[in-house]
């Protein structure tokens, strides 16, 4: 199976995020909204990851795809680390992020553990 059919879908992902790293209140904290990136954003963007690697065949996303879906990922992270006043200084993986989706099964202590945001 090709990567074809989550072309549009990874576009989707990107493009949204880039708009919502634009609206974001510059007046953290809003927990509200960073669930809200976490659900409409993050949490979807891991799962496509997930779908295309353990759904019924194997999916291999050619170099840019993997990087335009891994940097939509970092994109949605940025946004929801922001929406708590923090920038984060590096980038995170997005096999790692699918692999403590599938033990966690929750989108946000994903991205606490991968991030440290909100701090414990």
């Amino acid at each position: 199976m090709t990567s074809g059919q989550y072309h549009d879908r990874v576009q989707t992902l990107s493009r949204r995020a880039e708009t919502v790293r634009k609206s974001l209140d510059p007046n953290p904290p809003d927990e509200e909204r960073a669930m809200e990136v976490l659900r409409d954003g993050f949490g979807p963007t891991v799962a496509l990851y997930c779908e295309a690697r353990t759904g019924s065949r194997w999916v291999r996303f050619s170099e840019s795809e993997f990087e335009r879906l891994e940097g939509a990922m970092n994109d949605w992270l940025d946004c929801y680390a922001a929406c708590y006043g923090v920038e984060l200084a590096g980038t995170y993986g997005i096999r790692e992020a699918a692999e403590l989706l599938v033990d966690t099964h929750n989108a946000r202590d994903v991205a606490q553990v991968l991030t440290g945001v909100p701090g414990r």
